[in-house]
């Protein structure tokens, strides 16, 4: 496919994050053409990630404001740049934080999804020439994980975007970008759990309920919930969970009940709150010998893992997941193709519907732990 005939800057409204912490304000921005290998993207719809707030709240990365948040989204292809062959003008396409060259040692090795040229970007700009395309009469405006969808039009790398049935509903599919497929992904692909065995999943938001979906999908015979909002219970349910642990109520350490009532521990665990003291507490919730802990959340504060030695010594496995481990150009349509069989649930974990305009009260309702995901709708 050939480029578009001269494409030219677009001023569109994008919600602007101009301090750690502080309310996104509705600005006008100018969106570049596409570069090279770069496509333009009118955005539909966008969800609300917890990482979102996690970056958006830190003042460590006070230096890349102001900032475009937003990382989960569904749109169509605007515009495409030089070089891009896989995408043409009307496609329906994902975006995706971590992106797939189908050149590197990673892409080519069947083994991992961390792509060497286009991993999770962390600086703010573009993969390709470390700048950004967005900018506010002359001033320029960070990037957030190489996608910014939080834009009525917004600038990707064409390894980061995935395109999909024009059938796929934009406003549910849109968290197949990030949470759901990290959540199936880390139970299928990184766990690979088996039938019958027990999973415990610490933190029932979208990633743990996402667990729990492919943990009940695949036969599991146990699914422990922990959470200390006991608002999220019926919804684990709907998800497979069939029991509930608040660490709040519990007269002894969490991972102690755990023990007991899984007669030593369970086959599996999964962090999925973002916090790296749990690290420790769901490693001693697995079983010795062959006990596995996944751990997937965005950490707040410490990144650091601490964890006696005798947990792993006794032959249990910690490992990390990134989005599921899906390649996702190469495997995120299979994902789409699951929902629309309604083989994969998405529609119960959106919990508000919410126009652009009303950017900050999905902020307000993330942090609060009163939505799971928000669907922020685009003007069309």
């Amino acid at each position: 496919m050939s480029p578009t005939k001269n494409p030219r800057i677009i001023t569109c409204k994008a919600a602007v994050a101009w301090g750690p912490g502080e309310a996104l304000v509705m600005e006008e921005v100018e969106v570049d053409p596409p570069n090279t290998m770069e496509i333009r993207i009118k955005v539909v719809c966008t969800s609300l990630c917890r990482s979102d707030i996690t970056l958006w709240e830190s003042k460590v990365h006070a230096h890349l404001f102001p900032r475009i948040f937003g990382h989960e989204a569904s749109g169509i292809v605007e515009s495409i740049g030089e070089g891009v062959t896989d995408f043409e003008e009307g496609d329906h396409v994902l975006t995706v934080f971590t992106g797939e060259c189908s050149k590197c040692k990673h892409c080519l090795s069947g083994k991992s999804n961390m792509c060497q040229e286009l991993g999770m970007e962390r600086k703010g700009v573009m993969h390709s020439d470390q700048k950004t395309r967005f900018s506010i009469k002359g001033k320029p405006i960070y990037h957030y994980c190489a996608v910014s969808s939080f834009s009525e039009y917004t600038i990707v790398h064409s390894g980061c975007a995935v395109k999909i049935s024009s059938s796929a509903p934009m406003e549910k599919i849109c968290l197949l970008s990030c949470g759901v497929a990290a959540g199936l992904g880390a139970a299928w692909k990184v766990a690979d759990i088996c039938k019958g065995s027990t999973v415990v999943i610490f933190g029932l938001g979208t990633v743990g309920l996402s667990v729990a979906q492919g943990a009940k999908l695949r036969g599991a015979s146990r699914i422990i919930g922990v959470d200390t909002n006991p608002a999220k219970y019926e919804k684990g349910k709907v998800f497979g969970i069939t029991e509930c642990i608040n660490p709040d109520d519990c007269s002894e350490p969490v991972q102690q009940v755990i023990k007991r009532i899984t007669d030593g521990g369970a086959d599996y665990s999964f962090e999925c709150i973002g916090d790296t003291g749990m690290i420790s507490t769901a490693l001693q919730s697995c079983c010795d010998g062959w006990g596995l802990t996944v751990t997937l959340g965005v950490p707040k504060v410490k990144p650091e893992i601490s964890a006696h030695y005798a947990l792993l010594l006794s032959g249990r496995t910690l490992k990390g997941s990134l989005f599921g481990g899906w390649k996702p150009k190469s495997e995120l349509p299979s994902l789409v193709d699951m929902y629309l069989r309604k083989e994969i649930q998405i529609d119960e974990l959106i919990t508000h519907n919410l126009s652009f305009d009303d950017i900050n009260e999905a902020f307000n309702l993330m942090r609060d732990g009163k939505c799971l995901r928000c669907v922020i709708h685009m003007p069309q």
